[in-house]
């Protein structure tokens, strides 16, 4: 592939009011900045889960971002809701649609907070709703100090997609994070956590790259974050 792969980016979703009286659509500028960076050329992904397998037939790797808002409870079995729980139903309806059709299609899925914990219940795998009701002494995973900063250590599984990509068994990541992975689905694995057994990554070897991340690495904060987009473009020249 001699031209720059096209990823596509999810977008988030606001209501009127803030940028516009109408709703809006909003990114941040690191994922493309990021995405460019290695290589790629990013483009973005509205909300319509009819034109999933259209807006497939044009990228060659797709990355769900995050945002601050969850998953419903229902899609992976559980019939209570938090009180802490927000949803953006639209934003998870095309997100999903979006990612089982990449999965269908092998195609590179990157999943980046947010994005990890939908691709864990695309996987088929389940949620926990608040870390600080489920997990005892848990870290401060909405970290106070600012996002471009790391919050705390990871340890990365070896042998794994993730450390053949970053080459160490440690990394320094930020947190933005109130929900996390309990379970990553039947096939998926889990490839890193935090101190307190949070789950910060995960993976599927069924696919060719199939990659999910707690922290939000298009902030380049370690050296492998680079790593994980150049692996991302790698995936789609392969």
């Amino acid at each position: 592939m001699s031209k720059r792969p096209v990823v596509g980016v999810t977008l988030d979703s606001e209501q009127p009011g803030g940028y516009s009286k109408y709703p809006w659509y909003a990114v941040r500028q690191n994922y493309a900045d990021a995405i460019v960076a290695a290589g790629g050329l990013p483009i973005a992904l509205p909300h319509d889960a009819t034109l999933a397998e259209p807006y497939l037939d044009l990228i060659d790797a797709l990355v769900v971002t995050g945002g601050a808002f969850d998953v419903d409870p229902s899609l992976y079995g559980e019939g209570t809701r938090h009180a802490t729980v927000t949803l953006k139903q639209d934003r998870t309806a095309a997100e999903l649609a979006l990612t089982n059709g990449a999965l269908q299609r092998n195609m590179p899925v990157l999943g980046i907070c947010g994005g990890q914990q939908l691709l864990a219940v695309a996987l088929g795998g389940t949620l926990i709703q608040h870390i600080p009701d489920t997990i005892p002494n848990a870290l401060p995973h909405e970290q106070p100090n600012p996002r471009h900063e790391p919050g705390h250590a990871i340890a990365v599984t070896p042998n794994t997609l993730l450390h053949r990509i970053v080459g160490t068994v440690e990394m320094r990541v930020n947190s933005a994070h109130h929900q996390a992975v309990r379970h990553p689905g039947p096939r998926a694995i889990v490839d890193a956590t935090a101190p307190d057994g949070v789950i910060e990554g995960i993976e599927d070897p069924a696919y060719r790259f199939c990659l999910g991340v707690q922290w939000h690495p298009e902030f380049l904060i370690d050296p492998g974050d680079r790593r994980i987009f150049d692996a991302l473009m790698g995936a789609c020249r392969a």
